[in-house]
């Protein structure tokens, strides 16, 4: 069957078999996909027999909630920030913190406090190295930010995140910081493992089929926010890892590695409170102010809430 054959059936199955006025968004989305669909069955002579293959595994990737680990292993995920990327320099703006994925795991109503937070509950730290991670929220004047918003989230030893793994305490490695009077933040936490799909998922059975990994490497969360400014999504990655460089989710960029610096020195390590040497990253997360010009920051999808 040709192409022309094929949009004129969908054309038939979607607009003209309405009976009632339709969403015209939704229209043309199912149009285009659904039309785009039909002709890779055709050109690739996909048969019922894999046609059905691939509804059953949508179902249980559904099923399982593994969609969004989907989105991102396959690409998608860092494709949007492509395009927003380049929606952003049609609109004339630059510079600014590189943005990556979001991933899946964030969860809303992280405690919140001014300046400076702990974010994990301590249960880990005999085994982990210990992390404090500052830095200052600019504009893209290059002006602090008082009042920014930090939120950040990480994985645990296990590479298991709070709320999704009920073993953790609420919220642990899980905060809201809002920058001090001269536009600063910091935390103490552990350095974060990376993690992998979970193996006898679908997400993974899709990459075995591929012939790829589903690993991550390690990497900390963060969305910054401000009034009159564009949100920034974005996460920094833990020098060093062994995936560092080949992450499945395709979410390592440039500038968003930054040095570790390990704190022997006693004085320093009583200025921090603490009892023992400790990592040091400083990072400091640059600012778009918002413009009508360019898309919305703001991403509406589904997410978690405690």
């Amino acid at each position: 069957m040709n192409h022309a054959a094929i949009e004129t059936l969908v054309n038939q199955w979607v607009v003209q078999a309405a009976d009632r006025p339709a969403n015209p968004r939704v229209q043309q989305v199912v149009v285009r996909l659904l039309g785009d669909l039909c002709k890779a069955i055709e050109d690739l002579d996909v048969t019922p027999s894999e046609f059905w293959s691939g509804v059953s595994y949508m179902s249980a990737a559904g099923a399982a909630n593994e969609l969004g680990l989907l989105a991102a292993g396959l690409g998608l995920e860092h494709f949007l920030d492509l395009r927003a990327e380049e929606a952003e320099a049609k609109a004339g703006l630059e510079g600014g913190t590189p943005r990556t994925i979001e991933g899946p795991l964030y969860v809303a109503g992280a405690p919140e406090s001014v300046g400076f937070a702990r974010l994990d509950d301590g249960t880990e730290s005999d085994r982990a190295e210990t992390l404090v991670m500052q830095g200052t929220v600019f504009d893209d004047d290059g002006k602090p930010m008082p009042g920014a918003k930090v939120e950040v989230w990480h994985a645990n030893l296990l590479g298991n995140y709070s709320f999704f793994d009920r073993t953790q305490s609420d919220f642990n490695l899980r905060r809201t910081i809002v920058a001090d009077d001269q536009g600063r933040y910091r935390f103490q936490s552990i350095i974060p493992v990376g993690y992998g799909c979970p193996p006898d998922g679908t997400t993974q059975q899709l990459l075995d089929l591929l012939g790829r990994h589903g690993q991550r490497p390690a990497h900390i969360h963060f969305f910054i926010s401000a009034s009159g400014h564009r949100k920034l999504t974005t996460q920094i990655n833990i020098e060093g890892d062994d995936y560092l460089w080949d992450d499945f989710a395709f979410a390592t960029r440039e500038g968003l590695v930054p040095p570790i610096t390990r704190v022997t020195d006693p004085a320093r390590i009583d200025a921090q409170r603490l009892d023992k040497p400790f990592a040091s990253i400083d990072f400091d997360f640059h600012l778009q102010r918002d413009s009508a010009a360019a898309p919305a920051s703001e991403v509406d999808r589904p997410r978690a809430a405690a």
